[in-house]
């Protein structure tokens, strides 16, 4: 990864007597921005990347009186003596979200009890007004490519504005070094379990549409660039069933080829997650059933049947040797998991155990990925996710699974709460970036989200929380990390943290090829258990620095 220091020096011009109408300071970007903090005098802000990753920096601007039609550009970062360059991508200006409820179980270091405006949201915005006595975080973003000569790069941030009809004008410089460590693509298996739908954003594309494959596209192409290299596609639900000639039910896969060849194209993919064949058929304890299709009639039609029912042996003794040939056909069969039904539990493992005989029946070639709530389905499972505080409880089991061949990633959503490292905008945002850490420390290969984009009727950017038939809401932060645009998804703070945990992931397995006592012991001193963390910003940066350092040597 690329060595990035980041010098910011505030020029502010003279204002004789009368106290300047703003302050402007960089502040470290894993620190959360207030609309009430107050930035500190212009230090050097450093921040160290490897080549490959992206560099971002935040600068305050806290408005003393009000200022209108704040702008702020960034000129390319040149190295001395070379004429390689590097781009700094448009400004964009931090956005608040109203944090209406607490998780139902805070952490101790909850950043401020809600009812609170949190920074979240990454606005792209081409200005923006600060009104007086509150502070607007700006995020600088720097992607360095894996090919930038090592060296020093600098270039200038403008900030202007207008307050009283007087312009205003600050520049700042920018300095970022660039290290000879290089970041490749990430081993570390990441899904965010995304929604194909538009609600909020400025367009409503027709279904299967040109724009709503654009739109497609540009989704892929948000994960792509957040390091993401696993996508939740369903063949399932996307396979077209017709009647054949003969009568016989038909199968279309076009549908399922399309979505995957866009993930490809864009970087994702990686893996292909099929989509669950299954649910529950009612509440949480129940049975789980499976969605069948069948010609009655002369026409289609679907249906949930229990997974042990003969309607349902009929169906999958057709479905799945039918999806084994084309994926091997399309050479995709050694990038494709299976999920049958998410989050099994101890009450419902009949079920899902029926399920899983089905797909060993008819697809033993298909391994099957889970996330879990109990470790007795040994044999149904091939890549154990667990949720965290579950890998916690039972970590002597999934390291024995590990030995057997499978593999064992984890996930986070609304659980676990408490100390836990999770999504949630209430934590501070260095939490975010230590799931990929945690990921480390424990071996564990893999890390699962459902909440890309589950944006509801109201809202993201006025009602952060969401009600859920379980817990009585979602915490903030947890059904979605990125927010609705005009016509795509806009990131958020936390999602860019966790591209760079993802990259953190990458250097530490780096340095584990060379050393891998020294690589455990750097993530020993950061996480030192499963929902303990060292969270001081400088030592944690401290700890990056000895990262990239051991691998320059």
């Amino acid at each position: 990864m690329v060595g990035v220091l980041l010098l910011l020096t505030s020029l502010l011009p003279a204002y004789g007597a009368a106290a300047p109408p703003w302050s402007i300071g960089p502040v470290d970007p894993l620190v959360k921005v207030f609309p009430d903090t107050r930035p500190a005098a212009a230090v050097m802000a450093r921040a160290e990347v490897a080549r490959g990753e992206t560099a971002s920096l935040q600068v305050v601007v806290r408005a003393e009186a009000p200022v209108t039609g704040v702008q702020a550009a960034v000129t390319p970062l040149r190295a001395s003596g070379k004429t390689a360059r590097l781009a700094a991508r448009p400004v964009r200006y931090v956005g608040t979200v109203p944090v209406d409820r607490p998780t139902q179980k805070p952490s101790r270091d909850q950043l401020r009890p809600p009812l609170a405006d949190y920074p979240d949201p990454l606005l792209e915005c081409a200005m923006i007004d600060i009104p007086a006595g509150r502070a607007q975080a700006l995020w600088i973003t720097v992607p360095v490519p894996t090919n930038a000569p090592p060296g020093v790069y600098r270039g200038t941030v403008t900030i202007r504005g207008t307050t009283g009809g007087r312009a205003l004008r600050v520049r700042q410089r920018i300095e970022v070094e660039v290290c000879a460590a290089t970041v490749g693509r990430s081993r570390l298996w990441v899904t965010d379990w995304f929604a194909m739908h538009w609600p909020h954003l400025k367009i409503a594309p027709a279904p299967e549409s040109d724009e709503y494959y654009a739109l497609l596209r540009r989704y892929a192409r948000n994960l792509a660039d957040h390091r993401h290299t696993v996508a939740l596609i369903s063949p399932l639900s996307l396979a077209r069933f017709s009647v054949a000639p003969d009568g016989a039910l038909a199968i279309d896969f076009g549908r399922f080829d399309r979505w995957v060849r866009i993930f490809r194209e864009e970087g994702v993919i990686g893996r292909i997650e099929g989509g669950h064949v299954g649910g529950r058929k009612a509440g949480w304890d129940s049975e789980f059933v499976v969605t069948i299709h069948e010609v009655r009639d002369g026409q289609v039609s679907a249906r949930s049947v229990d997974p042990a029912a003969p309607e349902a042996d009929r169906f999958y003794a057709q479905f799945f040797p039918a999806l084994v040939k084309h994926l091997k056909e399309r050479g995709w069969l050694g990038d494709y998991l299976q999920h049958l039904a998410d989050e099994p539990i101890a009450g419902n493992i009949g079920s899902y155990r029926a399920m899983a005989a089905l797909i060993r029946k008819y697809a033993p070639e298909l391994r099957v990925v889970e996330a879990c709530h109990t470790k007795d389905l040994v044999g149904s499972i091939d890549v154990w996710v667990p949720q965290l505080n579950f890998l916690h409880e039972d970590f002597a089991h999934y390291q024995a699974r590990q030995r057997a061949g499978d593999e064992v990633w984890f996930y986070t959503c609304v659980f676990p709460q408490g100390e836990y490292a999770n999504r949630f905008i209430e934590q501070p945002l260095l939490k975010t970036r230590l799931l990929h850490w945690i990921n480390f420390r424990y071996g564990v290969t893999g890390y699962l989200h459902w909440g890309y984009n589950h944006w509801t009727a109201e809202s993201p950017f006025t009602h952060t929380t969401r009600a859920h038939g379980g817990p009585a809401y979602l915490p903030a932060g947890d059904p979605w990390i990125v927010y609705p645009g005009t016509d795509g998804p806009l990131d958020s703070i936390r999602f860019e943290a966790m591209r760079d945990g993802i990259a953190d992931y990458e250097l530490l397995c780096l340095l584990a090829e060379r050393d891998p006592e020294a690589a455990q012991r750097l993530a020993e001193r950061v996480i030192l258990d499963f929902d303990r963390y060292d969270t001081d910003v400088g030592r944690f940066r401290a700890a990056r620095h000895e990262l990239l350092q051991a691998l320059a040597r």
